[in-house]
């Protein structure tokens, strides 16, 4: 009779442990319902609370011909209509129990505030910044090019479900959700939008770069052997190969244009063995061996020796025939190095007859030593590439982090654009001075604002915005202390760094300094403080041309490190994961910070 709830018998083992707030441990049975109501001596408890009730108890209830009847059925004494008055019991309370039920467990499943609090603002501890050490050295080990580094980021938001956009095609975008765009593959901007979101409402956006110094080839790599060896026409990019450069392992990378059909594609390459080498020469040799050397003699790298073959090819005069690329010159493949165009062709998995196919190309040197973690203690980081991976990759983890945490919360934009070509001034289109990020988050805006394009709206957003210009920034060096200002000298495993320039080449002022503050308070962050002597001249980043080409307002501020341009450098093993943190506490942070200062 009671079936469709539990058997009987279950019902009455689970009903033998029971306890209906009555201290006796007989059973209501064996006492009259007249003397429970009259006797002088009876003992008050206090109820159970309802969630803390046996299930049978809520279902059925707590009066005492409730408890009677309950009793009765579990002793197996009922009679029939005893057995069926329960079942109805149970029938009535059933519904209201489960709503109950859903609503109790709808409630577990939302955060508490406190809950809530600490997930949207990760605080800046060591155990907290130890699980970003690993993923960091990982990312820069596997992506040793600018191409590689976007795709890489392209592929992490992809598995998190952020929606990639294409900017040759028209944007659809809605609060709660998340995109990225790429240009050029080698720059990125990925953004998500607050579910309160309203136009006008402004965006925290972080800004870094992903090119790093290195030896592009030119576009004719063939270079005339010289005594023997296979040499490799490399131009300089951003002051490198410099002299860290010398005798290192370098192998090479980039992107690689293929045909494939009646499509040109783009295919990324890796060959991250060592197969270039930068020879130095032997200090024996005196005045020769101590430079200073030329780039285009002295400064080219080998990656092999002469085979018959290649001694057997023509041998041609300097100047003695045109500088043909493409069709004129039969093939792309035919001004490359032999030898080279195979190792790129295997890698590819493209045949000897199918070299043809590829079309061009753009690589680069890496050093292939993995990045890894150093020091007595490992509290260092040792990797090539640091600047500024290590900021774009920190800002990226905590967009997701703050996408995942805050989004149904916020009425901002949050943003991180990841730019190539600061090293080399920013200038070209994937670069911070071309229009990516103004057109990015004005056509985001624009979809928002039901596709109306408003001046004024778009005017608002900036104003309503602010942009940490995150670059990385100069660690105190122990050997070279006269090099820096005393109370402006950052340290590693401490935390992020606000960058000061007087003459305008950073965007830090009081106000943007105050903001960034108030949001590092949130996580537990510490800021560390940087500026120049007045004796030696200062750098620069996307910071200045962000911001003065959009107006919104800007700090910048980094990550520590050592070695800066060398093809080696050195960070703390905590600092990827204390800037996650500070970056995160801006993200989350800055929409509340923002009040207070209106």
């Amino acid at each position: 009779m009671v079936r469709n709830v539990a058997s009987m018998q279950s019902l009455r083992h689970n009903m033998e442990d029971m306890n209906f707030d009555a201290p006796p441990r007989r059973t209501l049975y064996e006492e009259s319902y007249a003397s429970m109501q009259h006797s002088p001596r009876r003992t008050t408890t206090t109820p159970t609370p309802q969630s803390q009730q046996h299930p049978i108890v809520q279902l059925c209830g707590t009066d005492d011909y409730t408890k009677q009847l309950m009793n009765r059925v579990a002793t197996g004494v009922a009679t029939e209509a005893e057995q069926k008055a329960f079942a109805q019991q149970v029938q009535r309370g059933l519904p209201e129990m489960i709503s109950n039920a859903s609503s109790t467990r709808a409630s577990s499943m939302r955060s508490s505030p406190r809950e809530d609090k600490t997930a949207r603002f990760k605080q800046a501890t060591r155990e907290n910044a130890e699980k970003y050490t690993k993923p960091f050295c990982d990312f820069l080990t596997n992506n040793p090019t600018v191409f590689h580094c976007v795709d890489a980021v392209k592929t992490q938001l992809k598995d998190a479900g952020w929606k990639e956009l294409s900017e040759r095609d028209a944007w659809k975008i809605e609060p709660s959700g998340k995109y990225f765009v790429e240009r050029n593959g080698s720059a990125l901007i990925a953004f998500s939008v607050g579910a309160q979101y309203k136009p006008g409402n402004g965006a925290a956006i972080l800004a870094g770069h992903v090119d790093a110094l290195t030896a592009k080839l030119k576009p004719i790599s063939q270079v005339p052997n010289k005594a023997g060896y296979i040499q490799l026409g490399v131009a300089p990019y951003a002051g490198a190969p410099n002299n860290t450069w010398w005798d290192r392992d370098l192998g090479i990378g980039g992107r690689v244009l293929v045909k494939e059909n009646n499509k040109i594609v783009s295919k990324l390459v890796k060959l991250d063995w060592p197969i270039a080498r930068i020879p130095t020469l032997a200090p024996h040799f005196g005045a020769a061996a101590q430079g200073p050397f030329n780039p285009e003699t002295q400064m080219v790298p080998i990656i092999g020796l002469e085979d018959s073959e290649e001694k057997s090819q023509e041998t041609v005069e300097p100047f003695s025939k045109p500088s043909l690329i493409g069709g004129a010159a039969k093939t792309f493949a035919s001004t490359q190095p032999p030898r080279l165009v195979r190792a790129i062709a295997n890698e590819l998995g493209l045949k000897a007859n199918d070299y043809g196919n590829i079309i061009n190309w753009e690589l680069e040197l890496f050093d292939v030593q993995p990045a890894t973690v150093g020091g007595i203690d490992k509290e260092f980081i040792f990797a090539g590439r640091v600047d500024d991976k290590l900021c774009s990759w920190a800002a990226i983890q905590a967009l997701i982090d703050a996408q995942a945490t805050d989004t149904e919360e916020s009425s901002i934009i949050k943003a991180v654009g990841l730019f190539d070509n600061e090293e080399i001034g920013s200038l070209l289109r994937q670069g911070a001075r071309g229009n990516f990020l103004p057109s990015t988050i004005e056509r985001a805006v624009t979809s928002l604002n039901n596709d109306v394009s408003s001046t004024s709206v778009i005017g608002q957003t900036y104003a309503n915005s602010f942009l940490v210009s995150s670059d990385v920034i100069h660690a105190v060096n122990p050997n070279f202390l006269n090099a820096y200002l005393e109370n402006h000298s950052p340290r590693l495993n401490v935390g992020i760094v606000v960058s000061a320039d007087s003459n305008g080449h950073m965007t830090t002022d009081s106000v943007s300094t105050a903001i960034m503050q108030r949001c590092a308070d949130k996580v537990g962050a510490k800021l560390q403080v940087f500026q120049i002597r007045n004796d030696s001249r200062s750098g620069g980043t996307v910071g200045p041309m962000l911001s003065s080409a959009t107006g919104i307002r800007a700090i910048d501020c980094g990550i520590p490190q050592l070695s800066m341009h060398s093809v080696r450098a050195t960070t703390g093993n905590l600092d990827p994961g204390l800037g996650v943190m500070a970056f995160l506490g801006f993200l989350n942070g800055f929409e509340s910070v923002d009040k207070e200062f209106r």
